[in-house]
């Protein structure tokens, strides 16, 4: 009897002292998992914020395309329209027009051109630790979209217009 009380004194001290031990060797870890998770977090809310500014210029594009494709009259009011709604689309998504820059390719107003809008939008980045930060602090995503001016709508010239040279 004496040496199994013997033994279990033993094997209770071996077991106390282990526990301590791994509690203490594991406790200057949690700091390190702390900023690992920190940063992590980081990581994934700039990129959210590129993907949120990709979101807003893509209905910004598409906004400038469609208010000047439905214009009547002069090319240039059209494009300052659409410029107009393209940066009206950003602001009602809470993005700052400044950061915006709206480009046009084939901006006339002929039946059957059709028209580019690229919309480039600068997103400001948050500096992640032992990552930095990308691109200087701002990061640059763009959206384009095309539309044809309608062959067949009303208030636009009609010398020299040939339908089946569009619809062909």
């Amino acid at each position: 009897m004496n040496r199994l009380r013997t033994k279990r004194g033993v094997m209770r001290r071996r077991w106390r002292g282990w526990t301590e031990d791994g509690f203490v060797g594991g406790f200057e870890a949690l700091p390190f998992g702390f900023l690992i998770f920190v940063s992590g977090t980081l990581l994934l809310a700039n990129a959210w914020a590129v993907v949120d500014a990709h979101v807003a210029a893509t209905s910004a594009a598409t906004e400038a395309v469609r208010t000047f494709v439905e214009s009547s009259g002069d090319p240039a009011l059209a494009r300052q329209a659409g410029e107009q709604a393209a940066l009206d689309a950003l602001a009602g998504q809470g993005k700052s027009a400044s950061r915006a820059v709206v480009t046009w390719e084939g901006a006339d107003l002929v039946r059957c051109q059709p028209v580019s809008v690229t919309v480039t939008y600068r997103v400001p980045t948050i500096s992640v630790p032992w990552l930095g930060s990308f691109g200087n602090g701002l990061v640059r995503t763009s959206a384009r979209h095309t539309e044809v001016v309608d062959p067949w709508r009303d208030g636009l010239d009609v010398d020299g217009f040939d339908a089946g040279a569009c619809v062909g």
